[in-house]
């Protein structure tokens, strides 16, 4: 027998979308807000020869910065006032939350804390977030400076500052823009600003892919063979994150006057992959933080050894796969510890009498929930790492077309769990609103005589 909830969620329509006006203002915010961030990134830094800096881009554009040019939805290639897009701000949640575990006062800040414990550290995280897009910026307007993509007659130290002004408040508006949609709007904000950026790249990507085809350069049978497995991968991901362990909850029975109520079951759902998209964002970027700036160096007065470093990171390469697998892994049993607390899970049970059938209730109840829970972590790193690193594999070792690297792995992950989160929230916020239309109706009735 399904649950009242699945049956009124069987039910949802069109008739009660058009109904819930606070969802229809919801997703018109939503909208206007990723309009406006498409239109940033085509507004230009100022001081920027066009010409000289699309020459120098497209040497490196197959590289790493191709890959936050893919993120930042082609804003790194027109040198836009987005050309930052939010990785700042994802690379300062990474160091907050890390030093959340290890540093002591922000451990208590963390656990103790409540509401207002994660309020500071989330001002924590703007102020770093400032520092890091600060110093991203300078290195970004000196190595342009380097490199001579400066229209001339401008002082360097006037570009330098109106650049670093320009992207920093570019990232910092982002950031902004970003908590607004998660508070007023659907869906998780940064999240979303990263699915707006890979989609309107994706098209392009395409049509690359046919012209390279209708010149020769690609197969058509490789074009076939892209597109089913594409498909492939979505299908994958959609099984894999709709995929869970549930975890029998038994409660037990309790006599209160001359009754006896409780003694119901239900379930603990423990979804494989916790972490949701988050691992591959952090990965790419602790993996874009350093070569991004590096990269836009003069390669005359770049030191050997970085100039070793950015080739041996660049797409394709083992030391690149080796990182950002290893990487991917990491974030993926880091953040599952983040969200998901087996101590706090098994107490907030044992207060309300429920306990898993064969186990004590307490310590014993959360060392199995780790249990359990790393083992899924172990199948939900190893699925994340495996999307993620398909089309590397398939560009290095099979010789498929670039473009294969927006068709898959990272950027098709990104997309399929935000539509998914997305749509659940859509879902919920309906749900909801006709919960409320029941609940008035009943009072309305209750009230006549």
């Amino acid at each position: 027998m399904a649950s009242a909830a699945e049956q009124l969620a069987a039910n949802l329509n069109f008739g009660a979308f058009q109904k819930a006006t606070e969802l229809q203002k919801r997703i018109g915010f939503t909208l206007i807000a990723l309009v406006i961030y498409r239109l940033g990134t085509y507004i230009p830094v100022p001081g920027i020869d066009p010409v000289k800096f699309a020459a120098s881009f497209a040497g490196q554009s197959q590289g790493i910065v191709g890959m936050f040019n893919m993120f930042s939805g082609g804003a790194v290639e027109r040198m836009a006032i987005f050309a930052l897009n939010v990785m700042p701000y994802i690379s300062a949640s990474i160091i907050v939350q890390l030093l959340g575990t290890v540093y002591p006062p922000w451990e208590k800040l963390k656990k103790e804390g409540g509401e207002a414990g994660r309020k500071t550290l989330n001002q924590y995280t703007r102020y770093l977030t400032v520092v890091l897009a600060l110093v991203q910026a300078a290195s970004i307007a000196f190595g342009m400076i380097s490199q001579g993509v400066v229209l001339p007659g401008i002082p360097p130290l006037f570009f330098a500052a109106s650049t670093i002004v320009t992207l920093t408040g570019g990232t910092l508006f982002l950031m902004w823009l970003g908590e607004q949609i998660t508070s007023r709007g659907v869906g998780n904000g940064i999240s979303l600003i990263i699915f707006a950026g890979i989609v309107a790249v994706l098209p392009r990507s395409i049509w690359q892919l046919l012209q390279q085809a209708q010149v020769g350069s690609v197969q058509t049978w490789q074009i076939f063979a892209l597109g089913f497995v594409a498909i492939a991968v979505v299908l994958f991901i959609v099984f894999m994150e709709r995929s869970q362990r549930r975890l029998l909850i038994q409660y037990p029975k309790q006599q209160r006057g001359n009754r006896m109520v409780g003694g119901e079951s239900s379930f603990l759902p423990l979804k494989i992959n916790t972490s949701g998209v988050i691992p591959p964002i952090f990965a790419s970027s602790l993996l874009l933080l350093p070569m991004t700036a590096a990269s836009f160096m003069n390669p005359a007065t770049t030191p050997g050894w970085l100039q070793w470093m950015l080739t041996a990171l660049q797409h394709g390469q083992p030391l690149f796969m080796l990182f950002y697998g290893g990487l991917i892994i990491f974030f993926c049993f880091f953040y599952t510890s983040v969200v998901f607390n087996p101590d706090d899970t098994a107490e907030n049970l044992r207060k309300y009498g429920g306990f898993l059938p064969g186990i004590r209730p307490g310590k014993r109840t959360a060392e199995y929930l780790d249990f359990v829970l790393t083992r899924l972590t172990v199948i939900g790193a190893a699925y994340i790492a495996a999307v993620c690193l398909l089309p590397e594999f398939m560009v290095s070792v099979m010789n498929a077309p670039a473009s294969a690297r927006a068709l898959g792995g990272t950027s098709i992950l990104i997309v399929v769990s935000v539509t998914m989160d997305t749509v659940a929230q859509i879902q919920s916020h309906l749900l909801a609103h006709q919960y409320e239309g029941l609940i008035k109706k009943s009072k309305l009735r209750g009230g006549r005589k």
